[in-house]
């Protein structure tokens, strides 16, 4: 439930709308529900902003088969993360019919999700970049993410520092962006290089594309943790999704409270 959820039942419900009964139903799941092998966190949007998400690895197809079942009878929306094509064919043969034709699978990011995009008032669009197109199933992860999240995604692609005239060609419209996601793997150099060109906040991903001395990308991480450019901030290796939560919430506009 979101908070604008919550605010149309209470609205609802004091206009004479909707009865206490139906209220009360569509609130008694709040806030989680006990599936038995997980608790579902349906208030999580209305304390954080964003929705309960399901990191797929470990899961069987059953249990997210009647994770999604679940989420779409709370009519909230569900994301499942690094789900492999065979598991998400399962799962969604596992769900029931109304859950299947709710329900989506991408290869690339690795999503498996169901329900509209959530509806937010945003400060702009997020610019997701990517150096190389090796990278681009983790920038995929974050830009899908982040749209699925019901923001506006401009995708910049292969502009690694190997041809440092491929960024300098787009930087007004990295500029004009409210937040930048940084993904490179290698040596990890482009977010402190972009960051040096342009205003806007960046969030750094490493990826583990690169050569030995890479270190499954262990060097890129390090290599952004000490980069010398202020406003880059740094998630986990691979962490498109983190990355998408991130800038989801700073290009958030937030209601003032009443």
């Amino acid at each position: 439930m979101t908070p604008t959820d919550l605010r149309a039942l209470l609205e609802g419900v004091a206009q004479g709308k909707v009865a206490l009964a139906d209220a009360e139903a569509q609130l008694r799941k709040l806030p989680f529900e006990d599936l038995g092998f997980a608790r579902l966190d349906h208030h999580r949007p209305l304390r954080t902003g964003l929705p309960e998400v399901i990191y797929g690895p470990g899961k069987t197809p059953e249990q997210l088969a009647k994770s999604f079942d679940a989420f779409r009878q709370a009519n909230a929306t569900a994301i499942a993360t690094r789900v492999d094509a065979a598991k998400a064919e399962q799962a969604m043969a596992l769900m029931s019919p109304g859950t299947q034709a709710w329900a989506r699978y991408e290869a690339e990011p690795r999503l498996l999700h169901a329900g509209p995009p959530l509806t937010v008032k945003a400060r702009g669009y997020v610019a997701v970049t990517s150096a190389g197109t090796s990278d681009r199933p983790v920038a995929e992860e974050a830009a899908r993410t982040l749209e699925i999240l019901g923001h506006t995604v401009r995708r910049v692609t292969d502009v690694g520092v190997a041809g440092i005239h491929r960024l300098l060609a787009v930087r007004d419209e990295l500029e004009q962006a409210c937040v930048i996601i940084v993904v490179a793997g290698m040596e990890g150099a482009l977010p402190s290089v972009l960051k040096g060109l342009v205003s806007p906040p960046v969030i750094a991903v490493p990826t583990s594309v690169g050569f030995g001395a890479h270190f499954q990308g262990l060097a890129p991480l390090l290599g952004m943790l000490s980069s010398c450019a202020p406003g880059v901030s740094v998630v986990n290796i691979d962490n498109g999704f983190g990355a998408a939560c991130s800038a989801a919430l700073i290009a958030t506009q937030k209601e003032p409270a009443a």
